[in-house]
């Protein structure tokens, strides 16, 4: 990866170190430090150095992360800025994003160190006042993340997910909190009793218990109308979108936008009936048959899809992914089991691990076995779930959202459940 600064180029790639460049070490990387100086590279720049040599004064940066919800979250605060006559930049799963044009397609949720340096330098040029990102607990826990100065850092939540990576749910909610242990300004959701924080500078929004921006009443008719609550101001907001989850969210991204602007909060609420919501997450793709598309792929993620849709009768078609944590499989199955009337087990992306396998350990969480059928071609379980379509039901296609592709082995082959679902409807 490079990065060109005042016509001075960084790179944290030894290959690509020459005498007419700096090479950026940090744990990841520092054992090529010989390699780039046989490449002639003279200088050297310890990764958390790396924002002495960049001035990013003029840009506020916001950072999400949590288990679910930050991409939504993100989303929902460019857009309000957007409408509030700010230039803003947005970086995430969905891609890089300028002032609303995409200028990059799908990436890592956060990028390596000199990827985000490059990213907040583009939307400098730019002109744009906000840069707003998702961060990752890899993000965090790798420090590609280190050198960025926040505006505001925001948790939505923690639930179990990368326990492949992180090993233990311990140690993935230890990272999450480590990216609130300093005194910069915060935004946590109070109703998350696993989140650890620094208390100076942080304010908190929730529906259960006390905080700053607290959700006073909400109900879902045609989309959701909700009261918030800041000291003694009491505003209101509605969306199309729909969902208990999508109120945290929601409301994340106000109460984010009104600390980072000083806007007044009607003024922003306002402002939220025009987004829409996030392309895969909660999407409607019909009415008649009534189909949604949402990206779901743990337990805690499944459960509140299916919570929202409780007056319905629930056909859910999921997965789950390859070479990942195994121990979730079960426990998606039992969230299954207690919420829907049909249950179609399938594949996701299995990468490595066959997918009867992956199945099998899903069903291992389900004991009914009498509203459940298993067929391992996505596209035929799709149709299925159509099929079994009738007056009160619902039919809930999880775990991909608006990923266009299926990973088998190590090859990613063309697949979108959006265009399987319009093929048959």
């Amino acid at each position: 990866m490079q990065l060109v600064i005042n016509n001075k180029t960084y790179t944290d790639n030894s290959k690509q170190a020459d005498e007419n460049s700096a090479f950026v070490y940090s744990k990841q990387n520092e054992k090529f430090i010989q390699d780039a100086k046989k490449n002639g590279c003279k200088e050297f720049i310890k990764s958390e150095d790396l924002i002495n040599h960049c001035d990013f004064s003029s840009i506020k940066i916001i950072g999400i992360t949590g288990t679910n919800g930050k991409t939504t979250t993100a989303a929902a605060i460019y857009s309000i800025l957007l409408d509030l006559g700010y230039k803003v930049a947005l970086q995430g799963t969905r891609g890089f994003f300028i002032n609303e044009q995409r200028v990059e397609e799908y990436s890592l949720t956060t990028p390596v160190q000199l990827g985000n340096f490059a990213h907040v330098q583009k939307a400098i040029e730019n002109h744009c006042d906000f840069f707003v990102m998702e961060v990752s607990s890899h993000a965090i826990e790798q420090k590609r993340v280190e050198g960025l100065i926040f505006e505001l850092k925001i948790l939505t939540n923690i639930t179990r997910d990368h326990l492949d990576y992180h090993k233990t749910i311990e140690e993935y909610i230890n990272v999450k909190n480590s990216f609130f242990s300093d005194e910069s300004k915060k935004l946590i959701n109070k109703d998350e009793k696993k989140a650890k924080f620094n208390p100076k500078n942080c304010l908190t929004y929730g529906l259960d218990e006390p905080s700053t921006y607290k959700v006073q009443a909400y109900s879902f008719k045609d989309g959701m109308h909700v009261a918030l609550q800041n000291f003694e101001k009491v505003e209101s907001f509605t969306s199309m979108m729909m969902g208990l989850f999508n109120v945290y969210n929601l409301t994340a991204a106000i109460a984010a936008v009104h600390m980072s602007t000083k806007k007044p909060l009607n003024e922003i609420c306002e402002a939220v009936e025009n987004f829409a919501g996030v392309s895969g997450r909660m999407e409607t793709l019909s009415l008649n048959p009534y189909i949604i598309v949402d990206f779901a792929h743990t337990p805690d993620g499944m459960k509140e899809v299916l919570e929202s849709f409780g007056h319905k009768d629930i056909i859910v078609v999921f997965g789950a992914g390859g070479d990942r944590d195994k121990d979730k499989r079960p426990l998606m199955g039992k969230v299954a089991q207690n919420y829907a009337k049909h249950i179609i087990v399938t594949s996701d992306n299995p990468r490595f691990e066959d997918p009867d396998l992956i199945i099998e350990d899903i069903l291992r969480g389900i004991s009914d076995k009498s509203k459940v059928e298993v067929e391992i071609n996505r596209k035929l379980a799709i149709k299925k779930a159509i099929d079994l379509n009738s007056e009160n039901s619902v039919i809930l296609v999880l775990g991909k959202g608006d990923e266009e592709y299926q990973i088998i082995y190590d090859q990613k082959l063309a697949f979108s459940d959006k265009e399987v679902v319009n093929s048959y409807l």
